[in-house]
């Protein structure tokens, strides 16, 4: 298996801990720990894969199904949305907002769908993590290990609230040095900048639309 199919696996599995959103959680989830946390996701996640047939043959269906009710609710994805979009986010309106919000959403998801039947036979090693009580981010850094090299995947975790109390969530994934949300901030400035907020949203739309074909 070369590096650039152990790299699609190490992308799919960033992916699907990273493009999913909170509807509920428990108080001992809550108090889980930023590495662990990303440990235990991997792992469901690999292990979802390896026991599904359709899942390791990538079927879109089944891994956005994997992505919206399997691994929840660890992402702060209203915190990774804004970051990418950068400045623009805070000029547009609560349904602006919402609409970016579910756009990219479904971008993420579809860009790392096909990545799922790369998964065999990996495992993540997630690295030591030096946490102190008045942290409120950190990164954590893994490898997905299999017959390649290994693939870095770091995570930038932090802490945030809503209804459910004060959890650790994903924000950001960096795969082989390449942070997502700073490439894609490149890409939309250049959009919002062009043809503003509504246009953003409308070329995310398309693109959606088009892989769906």
């Amino acid at each position: 298996m070369t590096n650039k199919r152990y790299f699609l696996a190490a992308c799919l599995i960033a992916a699907t801990t990273i493009f999913t959103l909170s509807f509920a959680q428990t108080a001992p989830i809550a108090a889980e720990a930023p590495d662990a946390l990303v440990k235990r996701l991997a792992t469901e996640i690999t292990d979802a894969v390896k026991a599904d047939k359709g899942l390791a043959a990538g079927d879109a269906a089944k891994v956005a199904t994997l992505i919206d009710t399997k691994i929840i609710p660890f992402v702060n994805f209203q915190r990774m949305t804004a970051s990418s979009v950068g400045p623009a986010w805070r000029s547009a309106t609560p349904e602006q907002q919402k609409r970016l919000q579910e756009e990219f959403k479904t971008l993420l998801i579809r860009t790392y769908a096909g990545a799922v039947k790369e998964i065999k036979d990996q495992t993540v090693l997630v690295k030591p993590l030096r946490l102190a009580a008045d942290d409120t981010a950190v990164i954590v850094r893994s490898e997905v290990r299999g017959k390649g090299d290994p693939i870095q995947l770091d995570y930038r975790v932090g802490k945030a609230t809503d209804a459910n109390g004060t959890a650790w969530k994903i924000y950001d994934i960096n795969v082989l040095g390449v942070w997502l949300v700073e490439t894609y901030r490149g890409q939309f400035a250049q959009e919002v900048n062009a043809n503003g907020i509504d246009g953003l949203i409308k070329s995310l739309t398309e693109k959606n639309k088009s892989a769906k074909k």
